[in-house]
């Protein structure tokens, strides 16, 4: 997969970031390639049950209904044919898949989607800041109310976090708060998000005045890494989270080297080169 220069700032991306930048660079800039996770692609499962879900009449938006679903989707996604290596057999794959039903069966346990008309699912929201600071992100489900109130919403098939990590947690939906209201004017009244491994929810009602100190932090953010961008300077950043890291072999901290970097570099504080390489998001030429 050819190098890319990153040109737009999503909430997973800053994640990786502040995760780790040599993790950011392996996997916004040199694109390798990871070996997809089964509860990645759990995730990815449940969320598309969801969303076909969504695009029924609401009467018919019954657990049997979405459990019926799981089979065909799953189906779709084989067809890739890259999570042909996912499962040691069929009982493994049985065992996986029975997960994934409790976890859809959870939801409906923790709303009635017959009552609940979404305004959008799997909704690509973009801005660009005064800065220039290109925002990026894709949001589960926007409810909108008669009053015009507006509640974003985010599935995770993981378990809610402890308390002292709400922050983290709801570091991406602020993101997508931020980009919602500059896009409509509209400051969402609630994000929440959805732990179907547990059944819990976190909520939070963000304000104006905190999204812009949000806004901020978040140009911060980008430019410091616009800078390792031009630069190549991408230091890694040991954690616990370095156990499920696929790129430890190339890792200065596990006795490793990075590959070259593949982008045209400057000086620290230069502007950044044209180099002809293909931009994020583009077709390499």
């Amino acid at each position: 997969m050819a190098a890319t220069r990153p040109t737009q700032l999503s909430p997973s991306r800053a994640g990786d970031f502040k995760q780790c930048p040599l993790l950011y660079r392996f996997r916004a800039v040199d694109r390798l390639p990871e070996p997809p996770s089964k509860a990645q692609v759990q995730g990815t499962l449940v969320h598309s049950v969801l969303e076909r879900l969504y695009e029924l009449d609401a009467g018919r938006r019954t657990p049997r209904q979405a459990l019926a679903m799981i089979e065909p989707e799953w189906a779709k996604l084989q067809a890739s044919g890259e999570y042909a290596a996912l499962f040691e057999g069929l009982d493994d794959e049985s065992d996986w898949l029975r997960n994934v039903r409790r976890l859809v069966e959870t939801y409906f346990a923790m709303e009635d989607p017959q009552r609940l008309q979404p305004h959008r699912t799997e909704c690509l929201v973009t801005t660009t800041l005064d800065d220039g600071t290109s925002l990026k992100g894709f949001i589960d489900r926007a409810d909108v109310n008669p009053a015009g109130l507006v509640r974003l919403v985010d599935y995770k098939t993981g378990k809610r976090p402890p308390d002292r990590f709400a922050d983290k947690a709801l570091f991406q939906m602020k993101f997508y708060a931020l980009v919602w209201w500059r896009t409509r004017g509209t400051v969402p009244t609630l994000l929440r998000l959805m732990y179907l491994g547990d059944g819990q929810m976190l909520d939070y009602s963000p304000d104006e005045r905190e999204l812009e100190g949000f806004e901020k932090t978040l140009k911060a953010l980008w430019s410091v890494m616009r800078e390792a961008i031009a630069t190549g300077d991408f230091r890694p950043q040991k954690s616990k989270l370095c156990g499920w890291c696929a790129h430890q072999k190339l890792c200065p901290e596990f006795g490793g080297e990075p590959p070259a970097y593949p982008l045209t570099t400057v000086l620290p504080g230069l502007a950044m080169p044209v180099d002809g390489l293909p931009v994020e998001g583009t077709p390499p030429t």
